[in-house]
């Protein structure tokens, strides 16, 4: 039987949090070894057969990174360096951007509430409508990130104001909502009626699958 390729997740509660690494381990476990490690773990052998590392999302700013990460932004980047893949869903595709793991090409992670015809404009748990590869779908959000600039890249999915939200350049894989929302996501009353019933975790695991092969 074919070994299962290793994907590392980060965590680190509340900033990436254990529901949205609950959330992508649900959703890749089948296809993917996913093995979690904290900032404690950085050490040379952590990435030792690991085909992509994955930054989840939370709550808490993206400026959390300094401190957590900064001091080993130049571990991370070897392993990229070496044909390594990066996942960065929410909080984690923000630090793909220029402020932090600066990984991109003429490319930055902006919010989207701050975008022009951004139809949500505060930060708070809801969902929003989108496109991915080409059909609608209602996804989880909160406070996630727009691509912006000129940098050739593939756009899996998008806002409704035509801004980029779930794209692959090279190796990195970037997606500003949530599609590994889990049920107890949606418990809210405003929130009920969008559970996805586990269709956004085939997505996710479609979007990885599709990082794995460049």
């Amino acid at each position: 039987m074919k070994k299962k390729p290793t994907i590392a997740l980060f965590l680190h509660h509340p900033i990436c949090s254990v529901d949205c690494v609950s959330g992508i381990r649900e959703a890749l476990y089948e296809k993917y070894n996913v093995k979690c490690y904290t900032v404690d773990d950085i050490r040379p052998s952590l990435l030792h057969k690991t085909k992509i590392i994955c930054f989840p999302g939370g709550e808490g700013e993206a400026t959390k990174f300094d401190t957590l990460l900064g001091p080993h932004i130049d571990f991370f980047k070897e392993f990229l360096d070496k044909r390594g893949k990066y996942l960065g869903v929410c909080m984690g595709a923000y630090w793909a951007g220029a402020r932090y793991f600066n990984i991109l090409r003429n490319l930055d992670l902006v919010q989207y509430i701050k975008r022009r015809k951004a139809e949500i404009r505060r930060s708070h748990p809801t969902t929003i409508d989108v496109y991915w590869n080409d059909s609608k779908y209602r996804m989880y959000f909160y406070d996630g990130c727009a691509v912006v600039g000129n940098g050739r890249h593939e756009v899996v999915g998008s806002y409704m104001n035509g801004d980029a939200m779930a794209i692959i350049q090279n190796n990195v894989g970037i997606i500003g909502c949530h599609p590994e929302s889990m049920k107890s996501w949606y418990e809210k009353p405003y929130l009920q009626e969008y559970w996805h019933r586990g269709l956004h975790h085939k997505l996710l695991a479609e979007f990885t699958d599709e990082l794995m092969e460049r």
